[in-house]
């Protein structure tokens, strides 16, 4: 599909819950559908359930998509930066398109109680009984809807579904495919009852102000879920009802969890900002979840964000479920990680070294060089950000916590005592401490004694970090330093001669 400035899209979100992975891709489908076409963005916030919608979850959304790199073009100007269009701003507006379709035919007031309608859809779940709305107040006449006005109820709006008939829609995603699934997507409009437009608070329901919306602004291209299918033939007829154009919709593939079922909080975390606690990177699980239903054509994978635009296209969108490899963010994330200088790496790892309480909050100079020191050695092994923590944390903390099964196999054998005793006098008599005189000293004493080097190796290990594997030990020596190294090498010797026997 050619694109050019004239495309529209926009990211609707119901502030009902935070931003779940699958409408950050959503989200992200879109944007880079308008970047690639040089068009625009609209951020439009759905609050039109007022019993749900919650200003924590509107925040969370903001935070999420901000985190994730992705800008929009439009919107009210608040300090200079654009914010969303929020619905529950625009009631007005709903209410007065409402009323054209009132006054044109095309929908109704409805009196029915709550009490009415639930003995309605008690008495459908009957065998052949239709479900939906039985359009009672539809066939109201004049002096019927006068009466009640008087009896002070107030209605809901329904709009009134053409019927017989069929309601039809281009697919540009789903219409792609010629097996199984029509480009020209058929709605038998029996089976869509009246549905309520404008409910009983003022407020509109999501199909009138989504498509109100969509118009004003301009929407050429409507990319989303394809949980939002069904609703499709509902906007389609309110489009015809005002006499409007209809945007070119398009349903994404679904989003599964390893075992195939809808992801859900079972799986683990689906909101983005829970990836960004956990220490995955923005252009990580941006370039992981476009990967989620759309494909380059070329077996690229890892894509930069320009890359990503110029590479964007609608013909790429799958149809079939994608599903969420966790594994398979890892490794893209671990990727990313390792692109960084330590310098860079080191301020994206501060935070999380300050959470454990390994590092102040505000760390000085001396201590932010010491961190950078210490991550540098995880870089090429890390996966998250938030591994760091414990596998670093011998480098922060005065006593080494050992693992106990360490212990036992390298700190309690007979030659380990002397072998202690060798490593720290070698130690405290070499004039520099860094890796070539560390890997040096170690190697020319097993030399002298007559043993493999990995003798001594491990048990040196075990005794400064408290653990048998991690970064390149003469590394980790050179960065701990040679008085840390001395005290815990004389801690470890005390307990390697207790085990032993020794006087």
């Amino acid at each position: 599909m050619a694109l050019d400035s004239s495309v529209r899209v926009r990211f609707a979100p119901s502030p009902t819950g935070l931003l779940h992975v699958g409408g950050a891709r959503t989200a992200i489908f879109n944007w880079l559908l308008a970047r690639h076409g040089r068009g625009k963005l609209i951020l439009r916030i759905e609050d039109t359930d007022q019993s749900r919608c919650r200003p924590e979850y509107e925040r969370n959304i903001l935070e999420g998509l901000r985190w994730l790199g992705l800008d929009w073009d439009e919107g009210p100007n608040v300090g200079g930066d654009y914010g969303p269009y929020v619905q529950s701003q625009r009631v007005e507006l709903y209410r007065e398109y409402a009323q054209r379709l009132i006054e044109s035919g095309h929908a109704y007031y409805c009196y029915c109680s709550p009490e009415r309608l639930a003995e309605m859809r008690q008495r459908q779940q009957q065998p052949g009984e239709p479900p939906g709305y039985d359009r009672l107040c539809r066939c109201l006449t004049p002096e019927e809807r006068a009466e009640r006005d008087t009896q002070g109820i107030t209605p809901v709006v329904r709009f009134a579904v053409p019927t017989p008939g069929e309601t039809h829609y281009h697919d540009i995603v789903l219409g792609r495919v010629a097996e199984g699934i029509k480009a020209r997507m058929s709605f038998d409009n029996a089976t869509l009852d009246d549905f309520v437009i404008l409910k009983s608070d003022g407020f509109p329901t999501y199909h009138l102000a989504s498509v109100v919306d969509d118009h004003l602004m301009h929407i050429t291209h409507v990319l989303r879920a394809q949980e939002w299918i069904p609703s499709t033939p509902r906007h389609v007829l309110l489009y015809q009802a005002f006499g409007w154009e209809p945007p070119a919709f398009g349903h994404l593939p679904m989003v599964l969890g390893a075992d195939r079922s809808k992801l859900s909080k079972r799986h683990g975390a689906t909101a983005v900002t829970a990836y960004r606690d956990q220490g995955y990177l923005p252009q990580a699980l941006l370039n992981f979840l476009v990967l989620l239903g759309w494909a380059s054509g070329d077996d690229r994978e890892v894509m930069s964000r320009d890359e990503l635009i110029a590479a964007f296209g609608i013909e790429g969108i799958g149809v079939a479920p994608s599903v969420f490899d966790i594994a398979k963010l890892e490794w893209m994330n671990g990727h990313y990680i390792r692109t960084y200088d330590r310098e860079s790496f080191a301020e994206l790892a501060l935070p999380f070294l300050a959470r454990a309480g390994l590092v102040p909050a505000e760390p000085t100079p001396e201590q932010r060089e010491y961190a950078a020191r210490v991550v540098a050695l995880q870089q090429e092994r890390v996966k998250v950000l938030s591994e760091l923590p414990a596998l670093t944390d011998f480098f922060f903390r005065d006593e080494v916590e050992c693992d106990p099964a360490a212990v036992k196999k390298w700190l309690t054998q007979e030659y380990v005592p002397a072998a202690l005793d060798a490593l720290i006098a070698r130690f405290r008599s070499e004039p520099t401490f860094d890796v070539e005189s560390i890997e040096r000293a170690v190697r020319e004493l097993a030399d002298e004694r007559g043993m493999k080097a990995a003798a001594l190796i491990h048990p040196l290990r075990v005794a400064v970090t408290g653990r048998t594997a991690g970064p390149g030990l003469f590394e980790t020596l050179e960065v701990l330093g040679r008085k840390r190294c001395l005290e815990r090498l004389a801690k470890a010797r005390e307990h390697a001669a207790a085990s032993a026997g020794e006087d």
